[in-house]
């Protein structure tokens, strides 16, 4: 929802490049989506390097599966 709202401040095009970027950085936060709208706006590199905050920890975000919700849904859920 956060990410549709940047479209108050900023034009389509610019939010579906930015998205764009995120998706192919691995960035997919409302933060990350944001900060490379701005470096965009601004004509600046983004910095999303997360090689210099090695203390973060570092996430890995596979695609659902509709099996998943299929389980919930069968009651196999906790």
């Amino acid at each position: 929802m956060q990410v549709l709202r940047l479209l108050e401040r900023f034009e389509i095009d610019v939010l579906h490049l930015a998205v764009k970027d995120a998706l192919r950085m691995g960035a997919v936060s409302f933060d990350a989506i944001k900060h490379l709208i701005l470096c965009r706006v601004e004509q600046r590199p983004p910095r999303l390097d997360l090689d210099v905050y090695p203390f973060l920890p570092r996430t890995n975000i596979t695609t659902t599966s509709a099996a998943s919700y299929m389980s919930l849904l069968a009651g196999g859920g906790a």
